[in-house]
């Protein structure tokens, strides 16, 4: 498919204004790291405590940020997951102590302590059976005794109890609960529970409006050896590539590839830190799609230009770079629009878990694709020009038959 017939655009001719668009949108974030002192990580490479909340409602997420701060633990990140009806909120909370499980325990917990105060809606002597574990139903359960178990012994007692109780956290847990119960008369269902159960429960227990779904704790040292993964596979698709090219084309190709795709990624991150959005895990990985695809879209135009150099060994390196990018722009236009618009839908319907990959692929692709022809191509051109000595890249001359006679 052709968008274009044979355009005659002079892309040589304009590239200081993009190269120049470049070095400004690089400085500036650049800048921005020094001013901040880094780039914002998430909890991934900085370590810390990620918890997984249910609302039984849409909560407020101002008065959880106001309560956590209460509770002596600001700076909290605070977002919505999942569609707006799931009620679900990441709640990541940085880490401030030792590597030791007792220290990043206490993450968790000051968590569900803050939300507690704020949602539980407790009641004096009673726990919350909605972040019950199975083990602390099976206690109260051991200890009432609502089935008359005592008599077969304490061990078989202890255990039809333990099963029951699993019984019961299973139920809590799985859809379409996920996690909240409203009114312990939902557990009558659950096999082996009668109304001494429920009378049990409810005497030992009260029902909050929130739940937690999952915990995940990073340890610092886990996120600093994440960062330096990171960086070294960064590094190292960009010299496997640089080999590739060097390999497939020659030298000056593969710099001038790599020096694009290293403009790619500075000025991504650069964005990234100027709106003051997080690096994580998923992220790394959009910088790496976004290397792939940049080295690809170059790669493209690369070869189109090498197929020229064989075919008009003469024919000035200016006017060839030019007619390669317009034999290759309707190409361009139609992988990387398409592609441009599956990641604005991410960005757009994601939802939160994926902004930042989406973020990062969105500002990606724009730069990536024009790095190929305003930051790759004139590289290539300067290497010839001034290293190469090529005649392909002498200036133009007049190659009619009495002009080079005349030049004889």
């Amino acid at each position: 498919m052709e968008f274009f017939h044979e355009p005659k655009i002079n892309w040589m001719g304009i590239k200081w204004y993009f190269i120049a668009l470049s070095l400004a949108l690089a400085a500036a974030g650049l800048i921005s790291m020094v001013v901040k002192r880094g780039l914002a990580y998430g909890i991934d490479f900085r370590g810390g405590t990620v918890v997984t909340v249910k609302f039984a409602k849409a909560p407020n997420l101002d008065a959880i940020r106001s309560e956590l701060d209460r509770q002596n633990l600001p700076g909290a990140t605070i977002q919505r997951i999942g569609a707006p009806g799931d009620h679900e909120v990441i709640i990541a909370l940085d880490l401030k102590t030792t590597t030791s499980k007792e220290a990043l325990d206490q993450g968790k917990r000051a968590i569900v302590t803050a939300l507690t105060d704020l949602f539980g809606q407790g009641q004096a002597g009673k726990l919350d059976f909605n972040n019950s574990s199975p083990q602390t139903v099976s206690e109260h359960l051991v200890a009432a005794d609502p089935l008359g178990l005592s008599s077969k012994g304490f061990d078989s007692a202890t255990k039809s109890y333990r099963d029951l109780a699993e019984a019961l956290v299973n139920f809590r847990n799985n859809p379409p609960r996920s996690g909240l119960i409203s009114d312990f008369q939902e557990l009558s269902s659950v096999p082996g529970v009668n109304a001494g159960v429920i009378a049990t429960l409810r005497n030992d227990f009260y029902l909050s409006s929130f739940a937690v779904k999952n915990s995940e704790i990073v340890g610092p040292k886990v996120g600093k050896d994440l960062r330096q993964q990171a960086l070294y596979v960064t590094l190292a698709g960009l010299g496997a590539m640089l080999v590739y090219i060097w390999f497939r084309f020659e030298l000056s190709y593969g710099l001038a590839a790599v020096v694009a795709t290293f403009h790619d990624v500075i000025i991504t991150l650069g964005f990234f830190s100027l709106l003051n959005k997080e690096i994580t895990l998923t992220v790394i990985a959009a910088l790496l799609t976004l290397v792939g695809y940049s080295m690809n879209d170059t790669i493209v135009v690369f070869d189109r230009i090498r197929e020229n150099v064989r075919l008009n060994k003469r024919e000035n390196v200016v006017d060839l770079i030019n007619r390669s990018i317009n034999q290759t722009l309707s190409r361009t236009i139609l992988t990387s629009g398409l592609t441009f618009l599956a990641v604005v839908s991410l960005f757009l319907f994601g939802g939160e878990v994926i902004h930042g990959f989406s973020f990062a692929l969105v500002v990606g692709v724009i730069i990536g694709t024009y790095s190929s022809i305003f930051i790759a191509s004139p590289i290539v051109v300067f290497f010839h020009r001034r290293l190469i000595k090529s005649p392909v890249v002498a200036k133009s001359k007049d190659y009619s038959r009495e002009a080079v006679a005349a030049r004889r």
